[in-house]
Order: structure tokens, then sequence, then C-alpha cells
């Protein structure tokens, strides 16, 4: 058997290749910028300036970083709405002024394919935002942006939620007249994250073992770093079968905090932003606690007491902080699944592909 296909068979091999892939992956969006800029175009002479992404998982992760991007760039209200409402109750609000974000990696999750069917009749603007530019769901919309992050052959996914991220920054600072500067960091973000990758691979090996036994976990962010505390919550989750919950920095003191002791650990993503002083005081809780704090993001120097610290740069533009964020956390499910004798490219009961309604 050739080398490279052993190695490909090793548990964990696809998902670590993949999240070695990102760099390249921004790159590959980059090369479709001519057609977010079109379709923020349209978004702008049809007028609804009201967002609703709709997606699962780890594409709703990545909603939720849009509604800070659609929030900060252009200033037009962007949410996560809510697919249920509009699809199994047939309740939803009017859709008629709104532009309507389908993100799905493969453009096949049959309520989002339903959703943004909907959407169109009602005279929405609707965009699929996938990997699959044939798929069911880009069939549906009025407008397909790719994400052209390429296969992504493990189930947990990385660079697809990565480029998600990028590419709904990309179509926000299109419609702000800022795409072209955008576009820009966002290359120099590729580059950044290709030069920490196998750094960090190194260092989450050491770091991961002393969490093997590890069952439960807070997973700390706010404004744009929010999108990140759930992606790596669901990467703990889904390959290391750890009960990772996702916080708002402010919501640790709301009640999560009781339940904090030595055994229960609190990764926190801190980035140089206006949020900043508010990780801070969470950091200070989770101290006072005597919970091992780990801290991440390119402010982690600032979480003083830390147990683990695993600082990333800082990106030339703020909203970019999360490409970069994410990934200690995606290294460290990884090798942490590894460490509990778990394959993270094959997690139990999942599927690449999710039809469940």
């Amino acid at each position: 058997m050739p080398e490279t296909a052993a190695k490909l068979e090793a548990p964990g091999a696809l998902f670590l290749a993949e999240i070695r892939g990102q760099p390249q992956a921004l790159l590959g969006l980059l090369e479709h910028e001519a057609a977010y800029a079109r379709v923020a175009a349209t978004a702008l002479e049809r007028g609804p300036t009201t967002v609703r992404m709709v997606g699962h998982g780890s594409s709703d992760n990545a909603a939720s970083y849009g509604v800070y991007a659609f929030g900060l760039l252009p200033r037009w209200t962007a949410l996560r709405d809510s697919i249920t409402l509009t699809v199994h109750y047939n309740s939803g609000p009017d859709l008629s002024g709104s532009t309507v974000i389908g993100l799905s990696q493969s453009g096949q999750t049959p309520d989002v394919i339903e959703y943004v069917s909907r959407a169109r009749r009602a005279g929405a603007f609707t965009i699929a935002l996938t990997n699959d530019v044939s798929s069911d769901l880009a069939a549906e919309a009025e407008e397909v942006l790719p994400l052209a992050a390429g296969p992504e052959l493990s189930i947990a996914a990385t660079k697809t939620y990565l480029n998600q991220v990028a590419a709904l920054g990309l179509l926000a600072a299109h419609t702000a007249g800022q795409g072209r500067v955008f576009a820009a960091n966002l290359r120099l973000t590729a580059d950044l994250l290709e030069g920490i990758i196998p750094q960090l691979e190194q260092q989450i090996r050491i770091v991961a073992l002393p969490f093997a036994s590890t069952g439960r976990m807070f997973v700390i962010g706010r404004g744009t770093e929010f999108a990140t505390a759930r992606e790596i919550a669901l990467k703990l989750l889904e390959t290391c079968r750890i009960a990772a919950e996702p916080l708002t920095a402010t919501a640790l003191a709301h009640g999560p905090v009781a339940a904090l002791d030595p055994l229960f650990p609190v990764w926190t993503i801190a980035s140089d932003d206006e949020m900043l002083p508010a990780v801070v005081d969470a950091a200070a809780r989770v101290r006072n606690a005597d919970a091992t704090l780990v801290a991440t993001g390119n402010a982690a120097e600032a979480l003083e007491g830390a147990a683990y610290v695993l600082p990333v740069p800082k990106p030339p533009s703020s909203l970019l902080a999360p490409l970069l964020s994410v990934v200690p956390g995606q290294l460290f499910a990884w090798a942490l699944a590894q460490a509990r004798g778990l394959d993270p490219d094959h997690p139990a009961g999942l599927s690449k592909v999710t039809l469940a309604r």
C-alpha cells in the first residue's frame, strides 16, 4: 500500500488534512470574488436590507458570524431565522422584504431547501451558499455563490465552515462598498493561517493529553467570536463526545458559573476588539472557581492565570479574527479525539449529508 494512502487511513488523517487545507480553501473562495460583488450589487438594487440566514450545524454557526458581518459592514439587520416556524408550523414572518441566504455544504438539506423555496415564492431575494453549485438548494435559489472549499471527506466540517464565514464576510463587505479591501485582507489572513497551523499542531498534541478524561466543558466567546465558540463546541461534541456548551462571555455570569469546579475546564476565545473586557471578566470568574482556563485568540495573553495559552496572530481586520481563532479548537478536537481512542473522521451516528428533517 502506498505510504500516502496508509497515512490517510489513520484515524483523524482526513480531519487533519482538511484543517491543513483551509488556507488554500480561502484562496479558492477568492477566485469567485466577482460573483460575490455581482450578487451584492443585485441585493442593493433589490432593496431588502433584512438578511435571514438558515442552516444547520456548522452552517448555522457560520450564520452567527454573518449577523455581525452584515450588522457591522452595511449595517443591515441580520438574523439566524427559524426554519421550524416557516417550514413546519407554516407560521413564519413575511419574507418578501428580505435577503435570504441558505447555507449548506452539500446543498441537500431538505428543510433549508424548502425554506429558500418558500422565501423565493414570497418575493425574497434568495441566495444559496453551497459547495455544490448544481445541488437542489442551488436550483431553488435565485442566485448561487460557490464556497469553493473543495471536497470535504471528513464528516466533521472544517474548511467548509471557514469558507462559509469568509463568504458571508465577503458578501457583506461588497454590499458595504468595501469588498476589495476585505478580499485583500482575506488573502493576508490566509497567509497567516498557513504559517500558524504547523506550530499549533505541535502545541495541541501536548495540550490535549491532560483533557483525555474530560466529560464536559464550556466554550466562551463574544461578538464575532461567539460563532467560533459555537463551532468549537460542536467539534468537541461530535468528535470527542464531550458535553461542550458554547456561551457568550456575559452569559457565564448568569447561572452557568455555578457549575464550575476544578474538573470543569473552560475554553476561552479572546480577540483584541470591543468585546475583550467582557472576556477578561469571564476569565476571572473561571479562575475564581478554580476551573482550568484555556486561553486562545489573538488576545489570549490578556487572560491572566490561564493554564494553557494558544495565541493566534492578529489579522488585518478584526472581522477576520474568527478565521484564525477557530483553528486551535479544530486541532484540539482532532488531538483530543485521538487521546480518547476515537476517530474524528467518523463520529458515531453521523454522516456527511444530513437528510433528516
